[in-house]
């Protein structure tokens, strides 16, 4: 195993990238299709009420299987999929993605039952996870080192406000139209998204390398299932319960397989020799700890306005939505500042976003202060979101060959997925402990949001030790 580096500023020889007009129009296409898949990890939550009427006599537990089903399934795969996006090319695993993600979407749009959604919405995992790591993949290859930066910044953008805006558009959809409009909207996206990369989108070559081994694949992508799962489900089922230790270990026991089977192959499921590279490693390290501060700060601010403030899904989305707009705002002004630099931006951002999260565990209560107190700040966290996020993207994918660049993302986003996954049982399991009614809870859950970005900011540092070597 040998460690890989790549200095953009030096030039790239082993890229070919498409003119500035092509390279725009696969910019586009690719953020767009991020946008869907990203969307849906966050979109149907604030329709989950709407559900709960149609599905009236369905357990609430099966219920939770609408959102389980997509996050796990997407969490679970994305490190393949990256895989499998380098090895057969990624214009086409786009194109195969997409198609798929825009089918799932019709099918969870119209099915009569729990059962048929719950499997709709699987399929729109396992089409998630090709589509971000084959998409990314296609904007590197397709953009010139000296703008790929910039490049990213615009997809991190993108990639940052869908996160963050689904549940204001979701509560606007449900509102106007029903829970069913949150999946049917991907539609004519989506078509549009499949014909641009046909008509507008040239091949990539496939690298030629072998298919991962697909032992350590189902290995992996069941370990993950298993882990993620277990950690969504262990304050509902109970931390001590038998499903859940079942899953937790199962999924570790498969995990540590798969890890010991791609040290011994030759095309393995995971390549570890990634994570040689200490600039890599540390964008994962990192990504782990962000994520589990971010999709927690996601989800508490939005119970926090509903359970503390009264304010209703539709008004709690629409009140979140301009750290949304700063978090794009954030990621375009990283996307100017220079690759070897990212690692600060990274820094930066996960600093300016924790400080935000311990101001609103100083400063927040039981009355309303939304223009005095939440608005000054929830934009500079969106900013930080933004920044960090983006900043993650373009130091992981500068450490990294272009002919890596979708396996490299895929890995990356497992590890901010994983960590979202631990982010949510932790605030789940702060709200158990100290109540959802009142502010106590959702207090000491914007504390842990920041304490956790701030380990993010200095594990930040790892970033530049290989970067300046």
């Amino acid at each position: 195993m040998t460690t890989t580096s790549i200095r953009p500023e030096n030039g790239d020889s082993t890229a070919d990238p498409e003119p500035p007009g092509s390279s725009r129009l696969v910019l586009a296409v690719a953020s767009g299709a991020t946008f869907l898949a990203v969307l849906d990890t966050t979109v149907v939550n604030v329709a989950f009420p709407s559900l709960r009427s149609d599905f009236s006599t369905e357990p609430l537990a099966h219920l939770t299987w609408v959102i389980t089903a997509y996050a796990v399934v997407f969490a679970s795969l994305l490190a393949v999929a990256g895989r499998v996006a380098d090895i057969l090319g990624r214009r086409r695993l786009f194109l195969v993605s997409t198609t798929l993600f825009t089918c799932a979407s019709l099918f969870s749009g119209i099915s009569p039952s729990l059962p048929l959604l719950v499997a709709s919405r699987t399929l729109q995992g396992i089409a998630a996870a090709g589509m971000i790591p084959a998409a990314l993949g296609l904007v590197l290859a397709h953009t010139v080192p000296a703008r790929r930066a910039a490049a990213i910044g615009v997809w991190g953008a993108v990639s940052s406000m869908a996160a963050a805006v689904g549940p204001s558009l979701g509560g606007l959809l449900v509102d106007a139209w029903g829970w069913r409009s949150v999946f049917l909207i991907n539609l004519p996206l989506g078509i549009l998204f499949v014909t641009l990369a046909v008509r507008g989108i040239s091949a990539d070559a496939p690298s030629g390398r072998r298919m991962p081994d697909p032992v350590g694949v189902v290995s992996l992508a069941l370990g993950m299932s298993g882990l993620v799962f277990g950690v969504t489900q262990g304050s509902t089922w109970g931390w001590g319960s038998g499903r859940v230790i079942g899953l937790l270990a199962g999924g570790a026991v498969l995990t540590v397989l798969a890890l010991v089977l791609s040290r011994r192959h030759a095309s393995p499921a995971i390549e570890l020799d990634l994570w040689q590279n200490r600039s890599f490693a540390g964008t994962n390290l990192t990504s782990l700890l962000f994520g589990a501060s971010l999709y927690a700060y996601l989800l508490s601010t939005l119970l926090y306005l509903n359970a503390v403030w009264g304010y209703s899904e539709l008004k709690s989305g629409l009140a979140v939505t301009p750290g949304a707009f700063s978090a794009a705002l954030g990621a375009m002004i990283v996307g100017r500042v220079a690759p070897a630099r990212q690692w600060l931006a990274v820094l930066t951002g996960s600093v300016v976003f924790g400080v935000s999260c311990v101001l609103m565990y100083e400063t927040m209560g039981s009355h309303r202060h939304y223009l005095e107190l939440w608005l000054p700040i929830g934009i500079p966290a969106g900013i930080g979101i933004g920044a960090a996020l983006t900043g993650l993207s373009t130091a992981a994918a500068r450490s990294l060959p272009p002919e890596r660049f979708a396996s490299g993302t895929g890995l990356l986003m497992t590890a901010r997925q994983a960590g979202g996954a631990l982010g949510i049982a932790a605030l789940a399991a702060i709200l158990q402990h100290s109540g959802v009614i009142g502010d106590k809870g959702y207090l000491q859950a914007f504390l842990a949001c920041g304490l956790c970005a701030l380990a993010a900011a200095v594990s930040a540092v790892l970033i530049r030790h290989r970067a300046t070597d």
